[in-house]
């Protein structure tokens, strides 16, 4: 019985741990990287990291030309899954924001220093990333 004990506390934290993820854009602000899942017909799961943004209290990515194939491809669309700080999201929205491109570009190149470097390289999207709430399966 000891064993089946084990295993309900194990679920019990692992349920607590998942619910207790907050979706919090400015903690989010002081991290330098997220990562992204996507599942594409073929190859599975793959997770990569990227570099956000915090602009207007939305978190944004901006994905070089092999991050965004794989988000044409990813067989959850228009969903991902996020890991940042510590947490994992199962489900986050990628919504392309292409006229907030200059502004994203402008904050990537204030937080990172080697974007003096990275700007020059292609970034055909720039996304915002929107949590999807308990229960709403429409966003």
């Amino acid at each position: 019985m000891s064993s089946f004990r084990a295993v309900l506390a194990l679920a019990l934290v692992s349920a607590t741990s998942a619910s207790a993820a907050s979706w919090d854009p400015a903690t989010f602000s002081g991290q330098n990287t997220l990562q992204l899942k996507t599942t594409a017909a073929g190859e599975g799961e793959h997770w990569f990291p990227v570099w956000l943004v915090v602009v207007d209290d939305d978190v944004y990515v901006r994905l070089g030309s092999r991050a965004a194939s794989r988000m044409e491809r990813n067989t959850s669309a228009p969903y991902v899954a996020v890991r940042i700080a510590g947490q994992e999201f199962d489900r986050v929205k990628v919504v392309p924001m292409p006229d907030k491109a200059p502004a994203v570009a402008h904050a990537m190149a204030r937080k990172y220093w080697s974007d003096v470097i990275v700007r020059y390289f292609n970034h055909p999207m720039t996304v915002k990333l929107v949590p999807e709430v308990a229960g709403d399966t429409k966003r």
